[in-house]
């Protein structure tokens, strides 16, 4: 009987050893469950300032793509004193949103009014003449029938989006 009894004995409890091995491991796994919390709190604010980098060149875009290709007023392309006067793709060559060299203290919209909360951010406005189309029906930069249009956005964080987008002279 007494063989049997030490069998029995022991199986019952976890010894010293394993508890303080168990305790390591969980330790350690919420030491990495909490830096990754830690972490996605710290960037939570980014994807914001990406939607509004995008959202800032998306409307610029939008607004010269829908310009005339050339100066309404006819002859040559005057570059218009203010964004509010532009009304052609080509005032918008050089365009820098706010101050010149580009240091933006704040967003505006197309008539000047600062857009509120939306400090940081820069915008710059490339037109130039550019090749479009597939090989045999192209169309030239020398045609002046294309211009190619680039926003390039930055914002905090060094968040910067570029978009490109090509406008034709449809109506010739």
């Amino acid at each position: 009987m007494r063989g049997l009894q030490t069998v029995v004995n022991r199986q019952r409890g976890i010894t010293l050893i394993e508890l303080i091995i168990f305790m390591v491991v969980v330790g350690v796994a919420m030491a990495g469950v909490i830096s990754a919390i830690n972490f996605n709190v710290r960037h939570s604010s980014d994807p914001a300032v990406k939607k509004q980098v995008l959202a800032i060149a998306e409307s610029l875009l939008e607004e010269i793509m829908l310009q005339n290709f050339s100066d309404p007023n006819g002859g040559v392309n005057v570059v218009e004193a203010s964004r509010d006067l532009y009304d052609d793709i080509g005032d918008y060559n050089g365009y820098c949103m706010a101050t010149p060299g580009c240091a933006v203290a704040s967003v505006s919209d197309i008539t000047g009014a600062v857009i509120p909360n939306l400090n940081g951010y820069t915008a710059s406005v490339t037109v130039v003449a550019g090749d479009l189309g597939p090989a045999g029906g192209l169309i030239t930069s020398a045609s002046g029938a294309a211009m190619h249009i680039t926003v390039t956005v930055t914002g905090p964080l060094n968040t910067t989006v570029l978009l490109e987008g090509y406008r034709t002279n449809y109506g010739i």
